[in-house]
């Protein structure tokens, strides 16, 4: 199976996770910009075990090495994760007045492919690359 067809399994793992994250904290009366971040913590955590284990394989690798990778995934997933999807989801819900539930989902087609392409080329990638 392709490297970049298991990020998109994990990716849509991560994806109901988050966004359950998200609806919970929405029907608990959190700002949806409070939500997004909350639930960006969520699946960043969720994105690093399994990539780890399922697409770009740390295997055994130092724990300082794990530790560098988590912090490379959560800058990288920061500016799609945080950066452009809250001000896609700016975009979405008050400019063009969509609903908040459907907003990170339309989030998917931009941050997804950008994403796979920080993760393969910046935070998994091997030392000697």
């Amino acid at each position: 199976m392709g490297q970049f067809l298991k990020f998109l399994i994990v990716g849509a793992s991560n994806t109901i996770v988050s966004y359950l994250s998200y609806l919970f904290l929405i029907m608990i009366g959190c700002h949806y910009l409070a939500a997004n971040v909350v639930s960006y913590f969520v699946g960043v955590l969720n994105s690093f075990f399994w990539n780890s284990r399922f697409v770009f394989k740390l295997g055994s690798v130092s724990w300082r090495r794990k530790f560098e990778v988590l912090l490379k995934t959560l800058c990288s997933n920061a500016f799609t994760g945080l950066i452009l999807n809250n001000i896609l989801l700016i975009v979405w819900i008050e400019v063009l007045r969509l609903p908040s539930l459907l907003g990170p989902l339309f989030n998917l087609f931009f941050t997804m492919p950008l994403n796979y392409l920080l993760s393969k080329n910046w935070a998994y990638r091997k030392k000697d690359d």
